[in-house]
C-alpha cells in the first residue's frame, strides 16, 4: 500500500444516471396510475412526466415540489412528486370523449407496462453498479 494514498469514490460518477432514471420511473408509475383510476372521471385530464424536462430541470437545480391540479373537488390529491410542472405535462388525446376526460386506459396500461420495465432495467443496472463498488471496495 502507497503511504498517503488515498481514494474518494463519487456516488454521482459511479452510479451515473441510473438513479435518476430509478426515481423518475417511480414517479411516472405514480402519475400513470392516477390517470388509470380516473378513467370514469368527467372532465379529468390524463397527465405524464417528460424524462427529458425531468433530467434538464434536474441539472440546473430546478424547483422540488409539484402539485397536481384537480379538476373537481372529489379527485384525490396528488401528493410526493418531486418534480417541477415543467415535467408534469397534458397528454394529448386521440379520440374525442364527450364527458371531456382524456384517459385512454388501454394507452395509460401499456405506458404503465412499459415504465415498469423500464424501471426494472434502471434497477438492475443499478444493482450491478453497487456490485462492482462492493468488489473494488473488497479489492476483487
Amino acid at each position: 500500500m502507497g503511504e498517503g494514498l488515498t481514494m474518494s469514490i463519487s456516488f454521482d460518477r459511479a452510479l451515473g444516471i441510473h438513479q435518476h432514471a430509478l426515481g423518475f420511473r417511480s414517479q411516472r408509475a405514480e402519475v400513470l396510475a392516477n390517470n388509470i383510476a380516473n378513467a370514469d372521471t368527467p372532465n379529468f385530464k390524463a397527465r405524464d412526466l417528460d424524462f427529458a424536462a425531468v433530467l434538464a430541470e434536474q441539472q440546473s437545480g430546478g424547483s422540488q415540489g409539484v402539485s397536481l391540479a384537480r379538476t373537481s373537488n372529489r379527485h384525490i390529491a396528488g401528493e410526493g412528486l418531486a418534480m417541477g410542472d415543467a415535467a408534469l405535462r397534458y397528454t394529448t388525446p386521440h379520440h374525442p370523449s364527450i364527458d371531456q376526460n382524456t384517459v385512454d386506459v388501454q394507452q395509460e396500461q401499456a405506458k404503465y407496462a412499459e415504465n415498469a420495465v423500464q424501471f426494472q432495467a434502471s434497477f438492475t443496472m443499478l444493482n450491478s453498479k453497487f456490485k462492482g463498488l462492493m468488489s473494488a471496495l473488497r479489492g476483487e
